[in-house]
This record gives structure tokens, sequence and C-alpha cells, in this order.
């Protein structure tokens, strides 16, 4: 390889993993000032401008805490379990394509860590490991309700990646690859996105993505009115800030494969004349570079919605019972998402590639139906006093 283009490679995986870093600092602060918003409250606004320094704050509290080892935990793996979910957490952004390339002389780098050919094999190898660190860490604590979320977690991922893997064939067998920037070169035109030709398999992905990150209303492993704080209950100070960061740069994470599978990633309307125009008034090498900076930006914009609806979410819809957890996933999402699967294969087989809204419509009757034919309740007269 030329020593520039290891150069430029070099340094766009370093720019990738220290945006990653800061946009999972940042979105502790989001969540709050979100919250506030929500709840009619101010949030933070004591640290620095507008509270922009509160996550650092919070990082240097977490620092100088106490940090101690219960005397009945397994330690080696006490303290492994928080490592391996940070571990993971930082390695699934690697392969995701958040640029066109780089164009230096002859040389286009590509905007991305790994332009393996098997990336989504990929993301779902390295976050279906991420269930091993809340499992050793809520088994090592030697603690009941660590243990009871440690179980949670890994039964709701294992339950959720089965409906997420098939809402993802779909989709490889519309683009036929496994590499992400392949797949995002198929929806070069907006009407090509895959949430058009696959709305069923978005909701789903959407849907097992917040389960994935145990996110609320999947936060069982964590539900403070059942298990204290389950699997981390026993950690403190930066192990504790490991588990509780990780769960934000895996946000990130979902919601960049989000944008990249089902919203066309860095491609946006009109990208081909923009592009053409820059290259004619900027020149060859820097009107592609800022082209590729302005898609760049507009995946990012994706991204934050994203992250915005997870915690849009979050403060708006209760959390689940495990029952009704395991239903929505087993009962619901698994069967939808093989249907799913086998009206793709009848529209690519009869060429018909809207083919999986035909669910879409049968589901939005069912409803209205169920919502006609349900019998309204009659008001409860409220004795006077």
């Amino acid at each position: 390889m030329d020593l520039t283009v290891l150069i430029i490679k070099s340094l766009v995986i370093l720019a990738i993993f220290g945006i990653t870093l800061l946009i999972a600092t940042y979105s502790t602060y989001a969540e709050r000032k979100v919250a506030a918003f929500l709840q009619d409250r101010i949030g933070p606004n004591r640290a620095g401008p507008l509270g922009l320094l509160q996550p650092i704050a919070d990082a240097g509290k977490m620092f100088f805490k106490e940090d101690f080892i219960p005397a009945q935990a397994s330690k080696w793996l006490f303290i492994l379990g928080p490592c391996l979910a940070m571990l993971t957490a930082l390695m699934s952004s690697a392969v995701i394509p958040f640029g066109d390339s780089i164009r230096y002389g002859s040389f286009d780098v590509p905007v991305q860590g790994l332009d393996v050919n098997v990336g989504i094999l990929y993301v779902f190898g390295v976050v279906s490991l991420g269930v091993y660190g809340i499992m050793i860490g809520g088994w090592a604590s030697n603690n009941k309700f660590s243990l009871l979320g440690a179980i949670r977690a890994a039964s709701q991922n294992i339950s959720y990646e089965v409906a997420l893997g098939l809402s993802i064939i779909a989709i490889l067998m519309m683009t036929g690859s496994l590499s992400l920037r392949t797949i995002v070169s198929e929806q070069a035109n907006v009407w090509e996105w895959n949430v058009f030709t696959q709305p069923l398999g978005f909701v789903i992905f959407l849907t097992c993505a917040f389960a994935e990150c145990n996110r609320t209303p999947f936060d069982l492993p964590e539900c403070e009115t059942e298990l204290v704080g389950g699997y981390h209950t026993e950690y403190s100070s930066m192990k504790l800030g490991f588990y509780l960061f990780s769960e934000y740069i895996n946000m990130f994470t979902s919601s960049a494969v989000i944008s990249t599978l089902y919203f066309g990633g860095f491609h946006y309307p009109f990208m081909t004349q923009v592009h053409d125009a820059l290259v004619g008034s900027l020149g060859n090498v820097a009107g592609h570079n800022v082209a590729t900076l302005i898609g760049t930006v507009v995946l990012f914009a994706k991204i934050f919605f994203f992250i915005f609806f997870f915690m849009w979410v979050r403060w708006t819809v209760p959390r689940f019972r495990y029952d009704q957890l395991m239903n929505l996933g087993w009962k619901s999402l698994i069967p939808l998402s093989i249907l799913n699967v086998i009206l793709t294969g009848a529209g690519l087989l009869y060429n018909i590639k809207y083919a999986t809204w035909a669910i879409v419509l049968v589901m939005v009757v069912l409803a209205a139906t169920n919502a006609i034919k349900a019998p309204r309740r009659k008001p409860v007269a409220v004795p006077q006093v």
C-alpha cells in the first residue's frame, strides 16, 4: 500500500474512533436535555455555558469515585465484563461507510474504517459478542439481582437477534451483497431507499435495535424497580462508566446502521448534480472531497435524528413486562420477519419491488377493523360529595 494512502486511511480510522467517542459523550448531555424538554424542566445548565461541560464533569466524578470489588466476586471476570462491553461497542462502527471517498491525486480512499465485502456479517458478529460483557459482569458479581439482569439480557438479545437477522435477509436478497458500501450504492436514488421497499423490515429492525441496546421500553436487564440496577448493581467508578458509556456507543452505532441500511447512508436528493457542480467549479480533487464532506454531514444528520428518536421513545413509552417482551419477540416479530422474507422472495421472482407493502396494508386494515369493532367503555359515574 502506498504510504500516502496508508496515512489517509489511518487518519480516517482515528477520526471515526474519535467522533464515535465524542458523540457518545455528548449523547449523555443530549439525553438529559431531551428529558428536561419533554418534562418541562431546564436540565443541565451549571457546568459551562448551557451546561455543555456537564459530560466532562460527569467523567471526572466517575474517574475519581471509589472503586471496589465485592469480596465474593470473581475478580478478573468482574473487571473483564465492562472492558468487553466497551470493546465490542467500539469495534462495531469500523465497517460503516461514513462517506464516499477522499481523493488525493490518483488515489481514492473510502471514508470507512474497514472496507470488507462481508461488512454486515462483521456488525452482527461483533454485536452478538456484546452480550458477553453483560453476562460476565452479572455472573461475576455474585449478586442475585445482577445474575437475573444478566440472564434477562442474554434471553432478550437471543430472542431479538433472530428477528433482526431475518429482517436483514430481505435486504441482502434485494441487494445481492453483504458489503455495506454496496448496499449504500444500491440506494443512490431516494425512491430506492430500502425504507420504501422494505417498510416492515425497517420497523422490525428498529424495534430489535431498541432491544439490542437495552433501551426503554426494552431495558429489562437493568430494571430499577425490580432488580435495583440489574447487571451493573455491584459496579462503581469507571467500570460502571464503561457499561453506561457502551450503551450510548451502541445507540450511535445502531443509528448509523439503520441510516446505512434503510435511508441511503450518505446519499441525499440531487447528490449527483451537486457533485458534478462542485467538481466543475472547484476542480476534480477539491470538488470531489467537498461533495464527500457534504454526504458525510448528511449521514450524521440522519444518525442524530435516530439518536434523538431513541431518547424520545425512552421518555414517552413505559417499560414492558418481561412476558410482554418475550411475546413480542417470539410471537410477533419473528413470524412477521419470516413473512417479510417470503414476500420479498415472491416480489423478486415476479419483479414486484414493493411487494412487502401488502403486509403493511393488511396490518393497517386489521388494526382499523379491530378499533371499529372494539366496544366502547361507558363513562363511570363519579359520586358527588
